[in-house]
């Protein structure tokens, strides 16, 4: 689970309307104003989801679909122009289709100029049939992960201590790899030696059992008052009081809260409450010094989505998630979980080293929003860039939230001192200098573990920020070399990250690669700076500077 957490300004030009329609971002496309009566409002982002779908029969015809398929909108972005790109999920005689996303890029007069595809295969099943019933698929699930019981698989995951139960399999499609065929998707849970829960999603071939696809889905987070946190320093808090007492909950960030687990490893845990409005010494020995960093840290995430891309929560639906802390005893690690909506901090060594650092909280929280836009697949290439979308998102939290006592930095979890030397758990701007993550692209790249495959991607974010050679930023020093041997010069983060929200949210679906991503990112700087524009050929040259050509 260590590596696990090796983890996750402001565009002054970007308007998004939650999850359906985001206004172009940068010189290339200016925002367009919104009614001052629905701007951002959940019944103007519901609207546009109705719109979205209105394309569905068009962009099916379009993308070749046949007479048994259908779409279900996820999410649009709509540019400056009246561009739209509306993001679908697929099915097949009424059943999901994994793999089978799409992203369909419209003109402003509403025809479909191209479609990308997470999966190429036509859809053409001879039967809906299972030869192995459901009851047999749960078993056969249940008994994959029995198996591994006490074996350690990778790394980041402590070995599964035991299986405590599984979810009725449901009939799927699987389009990701190879021939489409009917399949069962059936989470098991359990619980792991370290004491995190596990929840084991598994697709199961439906003719023969065969395990097609298996991954963990717990992804190693008014009233104004003031806290001291273990890593944030001394930090405004904006928390809600209710008669006497306030709680550490924020009504103007979509009610984000934070709890403490009082070191149990289940349930939603008690929501913090405090007399005087000011909260935590700074102290692990405080209860509230860790909740206030992780209090700290889902609001700064909030922030610099909002203030960034106009994105309103990790849905954008305006709800904010809550945070747990105090999770477990000598819980090494953090996670962000679907499932519950939530962030999860453990205490770490002894019960003394709480996991609650600044980019730990944008990194993982920073999961949720890859979840709700293009899914990026936990495995091969596609898990390395989802990896480095949550370091990279991370990183940007913690410029934004600009701390004296966490200053912006390109090393992820350099102040929880998890490895016990001193060292942070990556390096951007050199990602091997942690012993495994790669600094370029090879072919061998995803048959690597995600946190080490996210080693290129990382690295391109740095070139294309900062560039190449020797640099100091906030007082630390960099030296980025690159794979061709080329000399470059940074855009700067914040357009860095920009093009890189644009192509998540935008062109990238769950099974892109490093390829891909490279495709998508050159669209992104396209659409905000212009395909003849330095930030375009700056996109190019940081990809080849670490070999994605």
């Amino acid at each position: 689970m260590k590596r696990k957490l090796t983890v996750g300004a402001a565009l002054s030009a970007t308007v998004i309307l939650a999850s359906a329609v985001q206004v172009g971002v940068g010189s290339a496309a200016q925002a367009a104003p919104l009614p001052a009566s629905s701007k951002g409002s959940v019944p103007q982002r519901a609207e546009l989801k109705v719109l979205a779908q209105s394309y569905a029969p068009s962009v099916a015809k379009a993308a070749g679909l046949g007479a048994s398929e259908a779409l279900v909108a996820k999410d649009a972005v709509i540019d400056a122009s009246g561009a739209k790109h509306l993001r679908f999920e697929r099915t097949y005689a009424g059943l999901p289709v994994v793999g089978g996303d799409l992203v369909a890029h419209l003109a402003p007069n509403g025809k479909v100029t191209s479609v990308d595809k997470a999966a190429e295969a036509q859809l053409a099943l001879p039967s809906l049939t299972p030869a192995v019933p459901a009851e047999k698929a749960a078993k056969q699930a249940t008994g994959a992960v029995q198996a591994t019981v006490g074996v350690t698989i990778d790394e980041d995951q402590s070995p599964i201590k035991e299986v405590t139960g599984s979810s009725a399999p449901k009939l799927v499609i699987w389009a990701t790899s190879g021939t489409p065929r009917l399949a069962y998707e059936t989470v098991v849970e359990g619980v792991r030696e370290s004491g995190i829960p596990s929840a084991q999603k598994l697709v199961t071939d439906a003719a023969t059992g065969e395990v097609l696809s298996t991954h963990e889905q717990y992804l190693a987070a008014a009233a104004t008052g003031s806290g001291k946190g273990v890593f944030v320093g001394s930090v405004p808090l904006t928390t809600n009081s209710s008669g006497s007492t306030y709680q550490l909950k924020d009504p103007s960030r979509g009610n984000m809260y934070t709890t403490t687990l009082a070191n149990k490893t289940s349930g939603n845990g008690t929501l913090l409450t405090d007399t005087d409005n000011v909260w935590g010494t700074g102290l692990v020995s405080s209860t509230q010094s860790a909740a206030v960093d992780a209090q700290f840290g889902a609001a700064a995430t909030w922030d610099y989505y909002k203030n960034s891309f106009g994105r309103l929560g990790i849905r954008n639906d305006g709800v904010g998630a809550y945070s747990r802390v105090h999770y477990g005893r000598n819980y090494v690690n953090a996670f962000w979980s679907d499932s519950c909506f939530c962030m999860t901090y453990g205490d770490g060594a002894s019960n003394t080293h709480p996991l609650t650092e600044l980019d730990v909280a944008g990194h993982e929280m920073t999961h949720g929003v890859t979840s709700n836009t293009a899914g990026l697949n936990y495995s091969g290439e596609s898990g390395g860039l989802n990896e480095a979308t949550s370091d990279i998102f991370g990183t940007m939290v913690e410029f934004s939230a600009n701390l004296a006592a966490d200053k912006g930095d390109y090393l992820i979890g350099e102040l929880i001192n998890i490895n016990g030397d001193g060292t942070p758990l990556r390096y951007m701007d050199k990602p091997s200098k942690d012993g495994g993550s790669k600094d370029s692209w090879s072919s061998t790249l995803g048959s690597l573990d995600v946190h080490y495959s996210s080693g290129p991607a990382n690295h391109f974010f740095y070139l294309l920020s900062e560039g190449s050679g020797a640099k100091t930023v906030n007082g630390v020093s960099y030296n980025s070399p690159t794979s061709n041997g080329s000399t470059l010069t940074g855009i700067g983060r914040d357009k860095a990250a920009a093009i890189w929200y644009r192509a998540l949210t935008v062109y990238w679906t769950s099974t892109t690669n490093y390829a891909g991503a490279r495709t998508g990112t050159l669209k992104a700087a396209a659409d905000l700076y212009g395909a003849g524009s330095a930030e375009y050929s700056a996109v190019a040259a940081a990809w080849s500077g670490v070999n994605v050509n």
